[in-house]
């Protein structure tokens, strides 16, 4: 298991954004935050850079509703990508729509997770997602 989860946020909204950071801390001791906040961004972190390095992540936070390549669209990439797929990827939704459920774990997500609107029931079961993630499951080497 990693030291520290390497986390790719795929948020729009800065405050739910912002919310996640907090769960994990917010100093970086127990994972590495990166946020993205379209789904073109997030395919771009993803994928390698001129030089073939490709930054890698051992969890991918992903919103469904975000800005032009939504979130099901980034789902699908990503376990198109031999590169990729393997990489856990909760959905974390507003939604809770049987369709977006049905949706996500179609293409594979791992889990879909409704956001509460409750901000302590937030924070739980964003760090409930991240310490499973960190201290229970085995997570394929980098």
């Amino acid at each position: 298991m990693p030291d520290r989860l390497r986390i790719l946020l795929v948020e729009d909204n800065p405050a739910d954004a912002h919310l996640v950071a907090q769960a994990l801390g917010g100093d970086g001791r127990c994972a590495e935050l990166h946020v993205a906040r379209t789904g073109e961004e997030a395919l771009a972190y993803l994928r390698p850079g001129p030089d073939g390095a490709a930054p890698r992540c051992d969890l991918i936070l992903l919103d469904l509703r975000i800005p032009g390549t939504d979130g099901r669209e980034v789902l699908a990439e990503v376990r198109r990508d031999p590169a990729l797929r393997r990489t856990p990827v909760v959905v974390l939704s507003t939604s809770s729509a049987e369709r977006d459920v049905l949706d996500a774990y179609d293409l594979h997500a791992n889990a879909f997770v409704t956001k509460p609107l409750d901000l302590e029931a937030f924070l739980g079961a964003v760090g409930s997602v991240v310490r499973f993630f960190s201290a229970v499951a085995t997570l394929p080497s980098r």
